[in-house]
């Protein structure tokens, strides 16, 4: 066995970091063993050459190569015999293929899984070409299999636009640490989906994942629920989470008893169990959600302000699905082929002008909302093809804009005996509705939500824009 040159990869080398490309000649002819080695000088790969087949299948388990050049006829055995070693490898090597006799060797090594091959003779130029591009395809493949790796854990996150990029990228960073994580954005945005994709993707995936609807309990309830009661500690749901996360889904909405107790267990990892004296340990990592606008909900008074800094150490924010536009089509395309599979019925497919009408949507339910959407546009289609009408009919049906709403109000006034003088601005008719609603709910806003069928995040952004404008009905 003859060592070659060495070199660096294309990319100037990081501290700690295996710059070069591993490359096995495996050639029975000395002299042109040294001739292909010097071809690669400068090339960045670090080569070695044998001449036989069993150094080469030794070399294959002790040296790891990425690539292989490889001829067919060696001296104890067929060059072709290699290619099913590297298949049985955990990292195979891109194994590219000479031959000297004609295109049929080429096409059979090609069949059982070579990268390329190159007809003898050939000169330094097209060595050198055949093998980068080879070491390239192999990068790109090594970078596909390890996002699809993450992409299991990302589980239904989806999306290529610049904006789920970054979350990708959070979710990620978040991963690798043990810092409380505050993800932030309106209802349907897939909070909780990017809550279990950190966890998923952190070291505390073999423990559980819990999660707590803060925004469906009253106070006396919550208490008992995350923190149990004096001799039933094992059953609060901060117990149960020990070793694993700790999910609160509308952390704004915890009370502020509440809030102390959260703030003592995300400082010290104690806690009081209801009617108890004595503090419980937890070993829990913490990730809440909100979509309120936290900081505004400091500044009103409804939220600790050292919980909210302790909170908002690593935030996430969920876009809108109006800023990411261009996932609109895949993930109508996933739901379709999803829901299908679910409701045992035929694939389906979007008209062009369909698909044109998805895009032109605001979607103010986000994502929850076109997934309803095109359960539903399945459900009752009577053609595999979904058709723009189709979209309008079940998107008028289930508008769930506020605005919209309102705006319907002018035509219904004039049909009736209402002077002109009479009708009110917009924004005091749609402020009135909102805050009766609200009333009516006992204060609650997500339930006044429920009820006027829009994003709680939208009702607070008015209240809010009301606030600072100082409007008054």
């Amino acid at each position: 066995m003859r060592i070659g040159s060495g070199g660096v990869l294309w990319t100037p080398p990081q501290a700690g970091e295996e710059t070069a490309v591993k490359t096995l000649i495996v050639e029975d002819s000395a002299t042109l063993c040294a001739i292909y080695s010097q071809y690669l000088d400068g090339s960045g790969l670090e080569v070695i050459s044998v001449e036989t087949l069993a150094d080469a299948k030794a070399a294959l388990v002790d040296w790891h190569p990425h690539l292989v050049l490889l001829d067919i006829e060696l001296p104890d055995g067929n060059g072709l015999d290699l290619l099913n070693e590297t298949v049985n490898l955990s990292s195979p090597p891109a194994v590219v293929v000479m031959t000297g006799h004609g295109e049929a060797h080429a096409e059979q090594a090609i069949q059982r899984g070579a990268a390329d091959f190159l007809t003898k003779p050939f000169d330094a130029s097209r060595l050198r070409v055949t093998l980068l591009n080879a070491a390239e395809k192999l990068t790109l493949s090594q970078q596909v299999e390890t996002l699809a790796v993450k992409r299991e854990y990302l589980g239904p996150l989806m999306g290529s636009s610049s904006a789920m990029q970054s979350v990708y990228e959070t979710v990620e960073s978040l991963a690798g640490t043990l810092a409380t994580a505050f993800i932030m954005g309106e209802s349907g945005t897939g909070k909780e989906l990017a809550a279990r994709a950190i966890h998923q993707l952190s070291a505390r995936a073999p423990g559980p994942f819990i999660v707590v609807d803060c925004a469906s309990l009253a106070t006396d309830q919550l208490e008992r629920a995350l923190f149990g009661t004096d001799g039933e500690v094992a059953q609060g749901l901060v117990a149960q989470a020990a070793e694993g996360t700790l999910f609160l889904d509308e952390v704004c909405s915890l009370g502020f008893a509440s809030q102390s107790t959260l703030l003592r267990l995300i400082q010290h990892g104690t806690y009081r169990p209801v009617g108890s004296a004595a503090e419980a340990t937890a070993d829990v990592r913490i990730i809440a959600s909100t979509n309120r606008d936290p900081l505004f909900e400091m500044r009103e008074g409804r939220l600790r302000e050292d919980l909210y800094y302790r909170l908002h150490v690593v935030p996430l924010r969920m876009p809108a699905m109006r800023e990411r536009s261009d996932d609109i089509l895949m993930l109508a395309k996933d739901f379709l082929d999803r829901i299908a599979h679910e409701e045992e019925k035929d694939a389906h497919n979007l008209s062009d002008p369909a698909a044109q009408a998805l895009r032109g949507y605001s979607w103010p339910g986000n994502v929850r909302q076109l997934e309803n959407t095109m359960r539903q546009l399945l459900l009752t289609s009577t053609s595999t093809e979904i058709d723009e009408s189709a979209i309008h009919q079940v998107i008028s049906v289930n508008e769930i804009s506020v605005g919209n709403a309102m705006r319907s109000r002018p035509s219904q006034l004039a049909e009736s005996a209402m002077e002109p003088s009479t009708i009110q601005p917009l924004w005091m008719t749609e402020k009135k509705t909102i805050e009766e609603a609200i009333a009516a709910c006992d204060g609650s806003i997500n339930r006044a939500a429920q009820y006027l069928e829009v994003a709680p995040s939208t009702i607070y952004r008015k209240l809010q824009s009301w606030k600072a404008q100082n409007l008054n009905v």
